[in-house]
């Protein structure tokens, strides 16, 4: 196996820089450069670190990539049943990935957790039901079959006036919920 390769090429899929990587795992930019180059080998503890900054771990790094799963099944889903909300990850261990997708469900009256600002982006489509965007105060009501795009700059929730269940797939880019 390639190691360094195969660190450069989870950097930079993560659109992280050598710098970045190296504060993120408090290893030297030059280190992370000659390891990407092969110049050297990291100890366990380097390449635990280095991989934890890139959302992966040592069990997943050396996996084979002809078993990496990409369809999904409903009991390979993880379902958090919450207060006010079920939130259904549909895709497991997305915080590797670029995005993540949750399939929300709001009973009346329920609404989502509240999200803080972020870099990101994020999008929903409200399967079933209405539901309101509550951002930075101001709402607006979604029907099913609506759909919202977002920067992450603001506070924002989702919220469930309705007497029906509704359900919306959400997708947060990077993975945040």
């Amino acid at each position: 196996m390639d190691i360094g390769n195969k660190i450069r090429e989870l950097r930079t899929r993560k659109g992280l820089t050598l710098e970045e990587l190296a504060s993120r795992s408090e290893l030297t930019k030059g280190f992370l450069s000659q390891l990407e180059r092969d110049l050297t080998s990291p100890s366990i503890d380097s390449l635990s670190d280095i991989l934890e900054a890139l959302g992966t771990n040592l069990a997943e790094f050396f996996q084979e990539d002809k078993n990496d799963q990409f369809i999904f099944h409903a009991d390979d889903f993880f379902v958090d049943e919450r207060e006010d909300c079920t939130v259904n990850w549909i895709v497991p261990n997305t915080q590797k990935n670029q995005m993540e997708p949750i399939l929300l469900e709001l009973p009346e009256g329920g609404e989502s957790f509240t999200v803080e600002p972020h870099d990101g982006e994020e999008f929903g489509y409200v399967v079933e039901g209405s539901v309101v965007l509550i951002c930075d105060g101001e709402e607006h009501p979604l029907r099913r079959g609506e759909t919202f795009y977002l920067h992450g700059r603001s506070f924002h929730l989702l919220k469930n006036v309705r007497k029906t269940t509704a359900r919306v797939l959400w997708v947060s880019t990077p993975p945040l919920f």
